[in-house]
């Protein structure tokens, strides 16, 4: 049983962290710029609806993160394209990065700090 609970534990520790390979952290400022680039990544909320709607990261696309393996399809699968994953705290991010990996997407990253963090920062939200 304990080496059951410590599996599950482990298995969870590594979703959380969007699976065995953390995804690479952006910076606002990185992703600011990278916004502004000729190629510029796609902006994944995986937030609610309701969250969403209470203010986002200029660009961002909404799939709430229960939602994202159901809806690859919706998603650029442009193999060169950045991929930046954001929620509240980066638990739902961590999940849904994961699936993004397992479903074969490779240049995603995490926005360091989450809406939490840009909203404390100040920056603009649409």
């Amino acid at each position: 049983m304990r080496r059951l609970l410590g599996l599950a534990l482990v298995t969870g520790l590594l979703a959380c962290a969007g699976g065995s390979t953390p995804a690479q952290d952006i910076s606002p400022e990185e992703l600011l710029t990278l916004a502004a680039s000729a190629t510029p990544p796609l902006i994944l909320d995986v937030r609610s609806a309701d969250e969403y709607a209470h203010g986002h990261v200029p660009g961002a696309v909404n799939i709430p993160h229960d939602q994202v393996a159901a809806r690859l399809a919706e998603l650029d699968k442009n193999p060169s394209r950045d991929i930046v994953v954001y929620c509240e705290s980066g638990h739902r991010a961590g999940m849904a990065l994961a699936e993004l990996r397992d479903s074969g997407f490779e240049n995603t990253r995490h926005l360091a700090g989450d809406m939490a963090a840009w909203r404390a920062a100040g920056r603009a939200t649409e």
